[in-house]
């Protein structure tokens, strides 16, 4: 594993997002990552997506996808792109979540430690509204994602178990009634933290984890033909090994900033 940072930082996501279905970027959003700008443009034939599907798995590092490229089988049959980004500090869940949809630094959104407030500045989600469109995040009722971007006018379905954020994950896609979904799951981030990022328990839970991307992504080929879809895998950071065989994250360290996003585009069938 090379000891070098990415040099994208992923505040560069979120303006990308915006731009690729077609509204503002949010308000403090750095500049968008151009390299996601033309691989959806020329997939899409230069029209903008009408629906995007990201799905947030935490703490699934750079170096463990080096590593263990076979677990990640479907994660890569359904996407082409590969968007390697540093992710801010501190490298923890709420403020790396907090960057991702709203494009901006840690000082700016205002979460700069673990904890989970209600983020006051414009993100995607309010970008979205006003736009008209319907966004929606669909999460662990306890997780960063349940509760940082709560207080807009969108849905959130918040549970106690992955089983049930799957469940409606699914039948959202059924339903095809959001423009914009996200679908959190932190279920490799509590093994890895507990057993360690390589032990026997958290590799099955980041195959896991790319078998449902791999439902999910297969069953927006199956029903939302009529749309120009980009599905995205995207973590917040990444993970290392401490004492004692458990996992951790947090500092500034390749293991810890470096991630890889992986991103399909699905044009409308005419």
């Amino acid at each position: 594993m090379s000891n070098a940072l990415n040099p994208q930082s992923l505040d560069t996501l979120c303006a990308a997002l915006a731009k690729i279905i077609g509204i503002e970027p949010p308000a403090c959003a750095a500049a968008p990552a151009r390299e996601l700008l033309d691989y959806a443009e020329k997939a899409f034939n230069g029209k903008n997506a009408d629906r995007i599907f990201m799905y947030n798995p935490d703490a699934v590092a750079q170096w463990v996808y080096e590593k263990y490229p076979n677990f990640f089988k479907e994660v890569e049959a359904y996407t082409e792109q590969k968007m390697p980004f540093c992710t801010v500090m501190p490298s923890v869940t709420p403020v790396c979540f907090g960057t991702m949809y709203t494009g901006a630094q840690p000082c700016v959104h205002g979460i700069q430690k673990y904890e989970k407030p209600v983020i006051k500045i414009d993100t995607i989600f309010d970008a979205l509204i006003r736009a008209g469109k319907k966004p929606v995040i669909v999460a662990d009722n306890k997780c960063s994602m349940g509760k940082i971007y709560l207080e807009r006018e969108m849905d959130y379905f918040l549970y106690s178990s992955y089983e049930e954020v799957n469940a409606k994950a699914a039948e959202l896609i059924l339903d095809d009634q959001y423009d914009f979904i996200c679908v959190y799951n932190g279920n490799y981030d509590s093994t890895m933290h507990k057993n360690g990022p390589e032990s026997a328990i958290s590799l099955a839970e980041l195959r896991a984890n790319s078998r449902t991307f791999g439902i999910f992504a297969q069953m927006i080929k199956n029903h939302w033909k009529h749309h120009n879809t980009l599905v995205g895998f995207a973590m917040d950071h990444g993970c290392h090994e401490i004492d004692g065989e458990c996992g951790s994250h947090g500092l500034d360290m390749p293991e810890d900033l470096n991630i890889t996003h992986f991103y399909g585009a699905y044009p409308a069938e005419k």
